[in-house]
C-alpha cells in the first residue's frame, strides 16, 4: 500500500512482459495509474468483426461531445487526446469501422488484464401512470427532504462528503427511510408517485438496474431513469439466498440467476418480501424523455447507452467514452456473446476495480434472459487515442 501511494505522484508506463501481472484487488482511491498500464496488442490484429465495429463506432460518436470536455478520473487521457479521433469519427463510413479504430487507437492493458463481465438490461414491467386495480406498487420520485447533512450535523463520509439523510421534526439529522419503512407507507399520500406497477419484485429489480420502462395495458410506455438513492448500502439478495442454502442445483434450490431469484420471490411471496427488505437500499426514479427508440437509458457519461455496444466500467480504471476490447471464455455461451468491442458509457455501484465490466443488452425478454445469465471471464484491453501511452511513459 505504501508503495502504491508513493507512485501516485509519478506515473510510469509499465514495460510489457511475457507473462501478465497477477490481478490486484481494487483499493480505495486506486486508479489505472496505480494499478499499472502496459501496452496491449496492435488494434489491427484484434480481428474486429465488421458489424460489431460499426455499432461500437456509432456509440463512440455519441461519446465525443463528452470525452473532449470532461476530466478523465483514471488519469490516462486528457480531453485534447480525443479530438483527432472524434473529428474523424463523425464522417467515417460505418462499413469500414474496423479501420477507424486501427487508425486512431492503440490498446493498453490495465493491471493484469483479467476481466469479469456481467450483464444488465432495461427492464420493461407492467405499470401505469395513475393507480388503478391491479397496479398498486408505487414508484417514487426523489423526495425533496432527502438532503446532505450540513457540516457539523453528521460525521463526514470517508471521501469527505456529508452523508445523505433527512432532518426530523426536531431539526436533528437522521438517516433517510429504508426500504421497509418506505414500503410500510413512509412516503404515501404525498404525491411523490410517478407510476404504479403490478409486481413488487419487478420494481425491486428495476431499481437494481437503475432504469426501465412501464408498459400499460393500452401499450403506452413510460421510461424511467435513476434519480436518487436513500444512501443505505446495497445488499445483494442473491448472496443472502446462497448463504441460506436457497441457491444451488439440489431439491428445493433455485438457480443463482436473476430469473431464479425472481422465481423464488414469486413462489414464496411472504419470505420473498422479507428478503427484499434486507436490501435497505431504495432507488428513486424520474421520468425520462428525449431518448430515441432503439436506444437505452442515459448512462453515466450523459449519453444513451446502446444494446450490445455499451458497457458500464469503473471510471477510475477506464476513461468513460473509451472503446474496450473483451476476449472472453468461449466455453460459455455468455462469453461468446460478449466478446468483441464495446464502449464504456456507464457506471454501476457494483462495477468496481480494474477490468470489471457490465454489458448492456437492451430491453425486452431476450435482453432480460441474456443479461440475467451473463457471467464471463477473460481478458480486456482499453483502446486509447494513439500517442497516449508514449505521453504517459514520459511523465
Amino acid at each position: 500500500m505504501t508503495a502504491l501511494v508513493a507512485l501516485s505522484g509519478c506515473f510510469r508506463l509499465i514495460p510489457q512482459t511475457r507473462e501478465p501481472a497477477p490481478p490486484r484487488p481494487p483499493l480505495r482511491g486506486q486508479t489505472a495509474a496505480l494499478a499499472g498500464v502496459s501496452r496491449g496488442p496492435v488494434v489491427a490484429g484484434l480481428g474486429l468483426a465488421p458489424g460489431n465495429a460499426r455499432e461500437a463506432l456509432a456509440a463512440f460518436v455519441t461519446s465525443c461531445p463528452r470525452v473532449t470536455r470532461r476530466t478523465d478520473t483514471s488519469g490516462l487521457t486528457r480531453p485534447a487526446d480525443w479530438q483527432a479521433p472524434c473529428d474523424a469519427a463523425s464522417s467515417w463510413p460505418g462499413g469500414n469501422a474496423a479501420a477507424f479504430f486501427a487508425t486512431y487507437f492503440e490498446s493498453a492493458t490495465v493491471g493484469g488484464g483479467d476481466a469479469f463481465v456481467t450483464g444488465y438490461f432495461e427492464p420493461e414491467i407492467a405499470g401505469v401512470r395513475t393507480r388503478q386495480p391491479g397496479f398498486d406498487v408505487p414508484i417514487y420520485g426523489a423526495p425533496p427532504e432527502m438532503v446532505r447533512a450540513r457540516p457539523g450535523d453528521a460525521a463526514p463520509l470517508a471521501g469527505g462528503r456529508m452523508p445523505v439523510g433527512r432532518y426530523d421534526e426536531s431539526g436533528k439529522f437522521v438517516p433517510y427511510y429504508d426500504r421497509g419503512q418506505i414500503e410500510d407507507g413512509a412516503l404515501a399520500s404525498r404525491g411523490l408517485e410517478i407510476g404504479w406497477a403490478a409486481d413488487r419484485a419487478d420494481v425491486f429489480f428495476l431499481q437494481i438496474q437503475g432504469s426501465g420502462r412501464l408498459r400499460a395495458p393500452d401499450g403506452s410506455v413510460i421510461r424511467l431513469g435513476f434519480a436518487a438513492q436513500n444512501s443505505f448500502a446495497y445488499t445483494g439478495i442473491g448472496s443472502v439466498m446462497r448463504a441460506r442454502g436457497l441457491i444451488g442445483s439440489g431439491p428445493g434450490q433455485y438457480p443463482g440467476t436473476m430469473q431464479g431469484i425472481l422465481r423464488y420471490l414469486r413462489e414464496h411471496p411472504a419470505e420473498g418480501g422479507a428478503l427484499m427488505r434486507e436490501n435497505r437500499s431504495y432507488v428513486f426514479m424520474r421520468e425520462t424523455s428525449g431518448v430515441a427508440d432503439g436506444l437505452g437509458p442515459v448512462g453515466a457519461l450523459g449519453v444513451p447507452v446502446r444494446a450490445r455496444a455499451s458497457v458500464a466500467a469503473d471510471p477510475a480504471f477506464v476513461p468513460l467514452g473509451a472503446p474496450v476490447w473483451l476476449q472472453l471464455d468461449g466455453k460459455e455461451a455468455s462469453g461468446q456473446m460478449a466478446s468483441g468491442l464495446w464502449v464504456a458509457q456507464d457506471t454501476g455501484g457494483a462495477i468496481t476495480g480494474a477490468n470489471r465490466f457490465d454489458s448492456f443488452w437492451g430491453a425486452g425478454e431476450t435482453a432480460r434472459t441474456i443479461a440475467g445469465g451473463m457471467s464471463a471471464r477473460g481478458r480486456a484491453v482499453v483502446l486509447l487515442p494513439k500517442g497516449t501511452l508514449a505521453r504517459l511513459n514520459e511523465r
